[in-house]
């Protein structure tokens, strides 16, 4: 291994240390009944920071992506980190659930869309050929951050009270996400000429460096965007009723319910690496495919056993944690395969709004059907049908775009 591609393996291990900062949005339910408990709110106003906070992620993702290239991966990261900080220690000074929810929602989203893209940007420099597995590595921080976040921030909590949790978290991600964005580069040009030129994979198969305008008139996009969507709605509608469901549904006690969070958590950062191994060997389709169908078989599976089964609930929600944490590989990397590495950024901002799109479907959709037939169990058909829609599109229209375009 050469110096040059041990500097591209220490940008990846920065990237995943960025990555379990930026995760930290992952373990907010730890908050939620603490600020009920501190300012007398329901259940759905203590959830409205963590609705905007993915909703501003998905959009500012979109923006990012012109100040990467203009900018550079360093200084667009430094702008995001102070932007997260900023949200974190403005939220430990709220008076209430709405300054909060601009505080951390729109403030703290912003600052984290801004800086997630920019590692997941020189990864995909560094490794043209090896693109899913060094992306998967990146963000695979991003869903194990909740294992490391999650009993951290509790005891936080418990200590100082949840806003002064805040307060001390954002200190910290202040000095952290300064220092780990001081590193960030792109390659040099003889680098990724030469890194260009090694084994071929599925990694290779563009149709060429197409701009945001161009991508956007071609049919590949709109079957990306709609499977990744789809993708995330799946899981993020499994993080979101995880806790809720194996207590009300598979009827497990609260103790094994919160060793099953860490659990998932592990397979949604697993399956990071795994299906970015699985792109560059398979391919777009084969991948989606493969995705799809573990989620529809698990949707199924889930309806028809997963009542008063404990078994079925930790093997099928670890199989839909596991795809969602395989989206967030598969779509950078498909990305940059149908559409290039010159524009990448730009490009990927804006498949990026898928991920937003699904999380807003998947957390109404699973409130609204709960609250109506009074059971978790009615999200699954629901869930299936939306999969299956996904394969079909996949099958028709995820392909690569053609050189012409």
């Amino acid at each position: 291994m050469g110096s040059s591609e041990k500097a591209g393996w220490f940008l990846v291990a920065t990237g995943f240390l960025v990555n379990l900062c930026l995760g930290a949005i992952y373990s907010f339910s730890v908050f939620r009944k603490p600020l009920e408990d501190l300012w007398k709110i329901s259940a759905t106003q203590s959830g409205l920071p963590f609705m905007v906070f993915l909703a501003v992620f998905a959009v500012m993702m979109a923006v990012a992506g012109s100040l990467i290239r203009k900018w550079g991966p360093r200084k667009t990261s430094l702008l995001g980190s102070i932007l997260v900080a900023a949200g974190w220690i403005g939220a430990g000074f709220s008076p209430n659930i709405e300054v909060l929810t601009v505080l951390y929602g729109v403030v703290g989203g912003a600052g984290v869309g801004i800086v997630y893209g920019c590692p997941i940007a020189v990864t995909a420099a560094w490794f043209p050929r090896r693109s899913g597995l060094a992306i998967g590595l990146t963000v695979m921080g991003f869903g194990l951050s909740s294992l490391l976040m999650a009993p951290v921030l509790t005891s936080l909590i418990k200590t100082v009270g949840p806003l002064q949790a805040f307060l001390y978290s954002g200190s910290a991600f202040l000095v952290l996400l300064t220092v780990l964005s001081l590193p960030l580069r792109f390659p040099s040009k003889e680098y990724a000429s030469s890194a260009t030129g090694s084994t071929q994979t599925f990694s290779t198969q563009s149709g060429g460096d197409l701009r945001m305008s161009q991508m956007v008139r071609t049919k590949s996009f709109y079957a990306l965007w709609f499977s990744y969507m789809v993708g995330c709605m799946s899981g993020l509608m499994a993080v979101g009723i995880a806790s809720p469901f194996g207590i009300e549904v598979a009827r497990l006690d609260t103790t094994l319910t919160a060793f099953s969070i860490s659990l998932f958590s592990v397979f949604n950062g697993v399956g990071r690496p795994v299906f970015g191994v699985v792109t560059d060997r398979l391919g777009p389709r084969r991948s989606a495919l493969l995705s799809f169908t573990m989620v529809f078989a698990s949707a199924i599976v889930l309806y028809l056993f997963g009542e008063g089964n404990p078994l079925v609930y930790l093997v099928f929600f670890s199989m839909l944690w596991l795809n969602l944490g395989g989206w967030l590989a598969m779509a950078p990397t498909i990305t940059k395969i149908f559409f290039g590495s010159k524009y990448y950024s730009e490009n990927y901002g804006l498949v990026f709004t898928a991920y937003g799109a699904g999380a807003i479907v998947g957390t109404f959709m699973s409130g609204f059907l709960r609250d109506v037939t009074g059971t978790y169990l009615s999200v699954l058909p629901v869930t299936a049908l939306l999969t299956a829609a996904g394969l079909t599109v996949t099958l028709v229209g995820l392909k690569p775009v053609a050189k012409k375009a």
